[in-house]
C-alpha cells in the first residue's frame, strides 16, 4: 500500500510524479478518504462526480477511484473521456452531486499527475473540507480500510454511471456568452489547448459561422512535447509564431485542464496574466455594465484595485489559491475572481477557474468594441496607468527552505532601488509594497517544489530590477 506522508494537500489539491508518489495505492487511499468524507458530510446519497485529464494513465487513476467511490455505496458519475476541470465543476452542480474528483495535475510537468477534489458548489475545496479528507487519511494509514469494487460489476450495480458532461455544459455557456453574436465576427482566433483536456472546446462552441477557430496541439500527446502545459510567455512560442504567420486577430492558449488561460494580441506578443484580468474586469465593468465585488489573491494586480475605485465596486484580497476565492465569491456574489495564475471565476457560473469561458469572454470583449487586444490593452491602461509584471521560478532543495525563509524575514528595506517601501505583509510569502504602487513578492509553492518572485511595476526595466533584487534578498 502507498505510503500517506507522501501525500500533501496544497493550495490546489495533491500533486506527485507518477509511479514515485502518485501510484493506484496512494489514489485509492484519497478515495477513500473522500468516500468517508462524504459520509460523514451527508454527501454520500448526492453521489460524485469523477473526472480526468488527458496526462499518462488518468483514465485509468480516475477509473480506480471510481471503484473506491463505488465500493463504499456512492453513485459515481464517471466522465467517458478527458473532460476540462470547468466543465467537471458545472457538472457537479448540474447533478447536484456531493462533489467531484479530478485526476489532474494541471500545469505540471509530464511527469505529474494530481488528485483535485471539488465541493458540492463545484468550487475548489475550501479549507475545511481538505483539513477533513487529510484527517481520513491518517485513519487510513492506520486501517488500511478501503471498500473497492472492479469496475464491471460497480457498473452492473448502476453504482457507475458514465456520463459526458459537454452538451450541459454549453447550454450553460450560451446562458452567459451570446454565441450567435461571436459566430458572425470575422474574426481569425488560434487556440492552443497545450495538448490537454480543452481540446475542440471552442471550437465546437463557435463552429457554424464566420469566425476562424484554427486549433495547435489539439492531439493527446501526454508527453507534452516541447512545452509545459501552463499558458505562459515561455511556452507560447508556437501560438504566437502562429498569430503572426496567419495574420490572426488573437490567441487563446488553455493549460493543461482548461481551468486557466493565456492570451496572445493580434501581433504575437503575450498579454501577462495580470493584464488579462484587469482587461476581463474592465470589460465587465466598462461594456457589459455590471457591478460588483471582484477578488483577488495577493499575487494580482493593482490594476484591480484601481478600477474598484473608479467604478465603485469593492476589491477583496486572499492568499494564494482558488480555494481561498471561491468562499469570498459566493458570500460577496462577486462579479469576478481571479488568480495570477491565468485562472478566473464568473458570476452565474460555477465559483471556479474556467479558461473556456474566460476565452469567450475576451472575444465578446473584442466583438463588443471591435478593438484589437493591443487596442484593448492601451484603453485599460489610459483608465489606471501602465502595469507590467513578470514572476520567476527558482528549483530549490527542500533542505535549504528554511535558510531562504531566514533571508527574506531578515529582509526589511526602506526601500528597493530607489522606490520607498511603505508596507510589508506576510499574509502569504512576504510582500513589499512601494509608494509609487510597485509592488514586490517572494514565496512557495503551494504545489512545487519552486521559489516564486513576482513583481509588477510601471515599465519592463523596473520590473526586471526589482526581481534582481528578490533574488538577492533570497540568496539563491
Amino acid at each position: 500500500m502507498g505510503e500517506y506522508n507522501s501525500i500533501k494537500f496544497g493550495t490546489d489539491g495533491w500533486r506527485g510524479i507518477i509511479a514515485r508518489d502518485f501510484t493506484f495505492d496512494n489514489v485509492c487511499l484519497c478515495a477513500q478518504a473522500m468516500a468517508d468524507h462524504l459520509k460523514q458530510s451527508n454527501l454520500a446519497e448526492r453521489g460524485l462526480v469523477i473526472g480526468y485529464d488527458t496526462r499518462f494513465a488518468s483514465e485509468d487513476f480516475a477509473a480506480a477511484c471510481a471503484e473506491v467511490i463505488a465500493g463504499n455505496g456512492i453513485k459515481v458519475y464517471l466522465c467517458n473521456k478527458a473532460t476540462p476541470t470547468p466543465v467537471i465543476s458545472y457538472g457537479t452542480v448540474c447533478r447536484n452531486a456531493g462533489g467531484a474528483i479530478v485526476i489532474t495535475a494541471s500545469h505540471n510537468p509530464h511527469r505529474w499527475n494530481g488528485f483535485k477534489i471539488k465541493s458540492s458548489d463545484g468550487a475548489s475545496a475550501p479549507i475545511e473540507v481538505i483539513e477533513a479528507v487529510e484527517e481520513n487519511l491518517k485513519q487510513l494509514q492506520i486501517t488500511r480500510n478501503i471498500n473497492r469494487l472492479s469496475l464491471k460489476e460497480a457498473v452492473n450495480k448502476g453504482l457507475v454511471e458514465y456520463w459526458d458532461i459537454a452538451p450541459e455544459y454549453f447550454r450553460k455557456i450560451g446562458s452567459l456568452v451570446d454565441i450567435e453574436l461571436l459566430k458572425k465576427a470575422n474574426l481569425r482566433i488560434v487556440v492552443d489547448s497545450m495538448y490537454g483536456a480543452g481540446s475542440g472546446y471552442l471550437k465546437k462552441i463557435l463552429s457554424g459561422g464566420n469566425i476562424l477557430i484554427e486549433e495547435i496541439n489539439a492531439e493527446r500527446n501526454p508527453i507534452f512535447p516541447g512545452i509545459q502545459p501552463e499558458p505562459i510567455a515561455s511556452n507560447l512560442g508556437k501560438i504566437s509564431g502562429t498569430v503572426r504567420r496567419r495574420n490572426a486577430d488573437a490567441g487563446i492558449a488553455t493549460d493543461g485542464d482548461a481551468d486557466r488561460i493565456g492570451i496572445i494580441d493580434e501581433k504575437g506578443n503575450f498579454i501577462t496574466q495580470l493584464q488579462v484580468y484587469g482587461l476581463l474586469a474592465y470589460y465587465f465593468l466598462e461594456i457589459r455594465k455590471e457591478r460588483g465585488a471582484i477578488i483577488k489573491t495577493i499575487t494580482t494586480t493593482s490594476m484591480l484595485n484601481k478600477l474598484g475605485q473608479i467604478y465603485g465596486v469593492p476589491v477583496f484580497e486572499t492568499k494564494v489559491g482558488f480555494k481561498y476565492i471561491a468562499p469570498l465569491m459566493i458570500k460577496e456574489n462577486a462579479m469576478i475572481g481571479g488568480e495570477e495564475s491565468g485562472g478566473y471565476g464568473f458570476r452565474n457560473h460555477v465559483p471556479e477557474r474556467d479558461g473556456i469561458l474566460a476565452g469567450l469572454y475576451f472575444i465578446d470583449f473584442m466583438v463588443r468594441t471591435g478593438k484589437t487586444p493591443s487596442q484593448l490593452l492601451r484603453e485599460l491602461y489610459r483608465k489606471v496607468g501602465e502595469h507590467h509584471y513578470q514572476r520567476i521560478d527558482i528549483e530549490f532543495l527542500e533542505e535549504q527552505r528554511e535558510k531562504i525563509l531566514e533571508r527574506v524575514r531578515s529582509f526589511t528595506p526602506e526601500s528597493i532601488n530607489g522606490k520607498q517601501v511603505v508596507k510589508i505583509e506576510n499574509i502569504d510569502g512576504y510582500r513589499f509594497l512601494m509608494k509609487d504602487g510597485s509592488w514586490l513578492l517572494i514565496r512557495f509553492s503551494g504545489t512545487e517544489p519552486l521559489l516564486r518572485i513576482y513583481a509588477e511595476s510601471d515599465s519592463v526595466e523596473n520590473v526586471r530590477k526589482l526581481l534582481e533584487s528578490g533574488k538577492k534578498a533570497t540568496g539563491v
